[in-house]
């Protein structure tokens, strides 16, 4: 099994909609300037994991390394925006994250174990997403994301294993079948705005785009 297959089954089978494939090349600008957002977020959530849980090795080590490669994309996305002639502006967040955040228990050991599976299926969706853009985007963004696959489908099964190795294996299963339950609602349903990892397109989110 491919790692692509790997991370459609781990998301349900549930692959991104074509409407959503066709926004996107329609709001490149916007999906460009939510990535570089993205990969701030992803290094900010790596770094924060590390500050909070320093006594535990595997979690700094991997988390660390999540951190750096984070912040070079965020450098190559930049790049990419500047070559591009677009401006930085602010992109307000979508509902992905808060949606799957929002599932975040309140025990100690519970809470990590949740934010380690949320992790895994953000990172998922965003390696099942550069896949499905790569054959519609011009030559420079699909050498781009197609060179992100590797490390987002290591980032996912990172944080998947870490899940595994701080929490009950049968808790793991069960969070990851609650999460997969909503992140499928989340991609799957309307959503008035476009981001990278917003829901089916409806007829105004051009308007909410920022």
């Amino acid at each position: 099994m491919s790692i692509l297959q790997e991370i459609l089954a781990f998301l349900g089978g549930v692959a991104t909609p074509d409407a959503w494939l066709d926004e996107a090349l329609r709001q490149q600008e916007i999906l460009l300037l939510d990535h570089r957002n993205l990969e701030y977020k992803a290094a900010q959530t790596a770094l924060s994991l590390m500050g909070r849980y320093l006594t535990k090795t595997e979690l700094t080590a991997r988390m660390s390394r999540l951190a750096r490669e984070e912040l070079v994309h965020f450098e190559q996305v930049s790049k990419i925006i500047r070559g591009r002639g677009i401006e930085v502006r602010h992109v307000s967040a979508s509902r992905y994250a808060a949606g799957l955040r929002a599932l975040l228990r309140g025990g100690e050991v519970e809470r990590l174990v949740d934010v380690l599976v949320v992790g895994a299926f953000i990172e998922a969706r965003s390696c099942e997403r550069f896949a499905a853009l790569v054959p519609r985007l011009d030559a420079e963004l699909a050498k781009f994301y197609a060179g992100l696959l590797e490390s987002e489908g290591r980032h996912y099964r990172g944080y998947l294993k870490l899940a595994y190795l701080y929490g009950d294996a049968a808790d793991v299963d069960t969070r990851i079948e609650v999460v997969r339950a909503v992140e499928r609602e989340l991609i799957t349903t309307p959503d008035e705005q476009f981001r990278f990892h917003s829901g089916v397109p409806i007829e105004n989110s051009r308007e909410a785009a920022i």
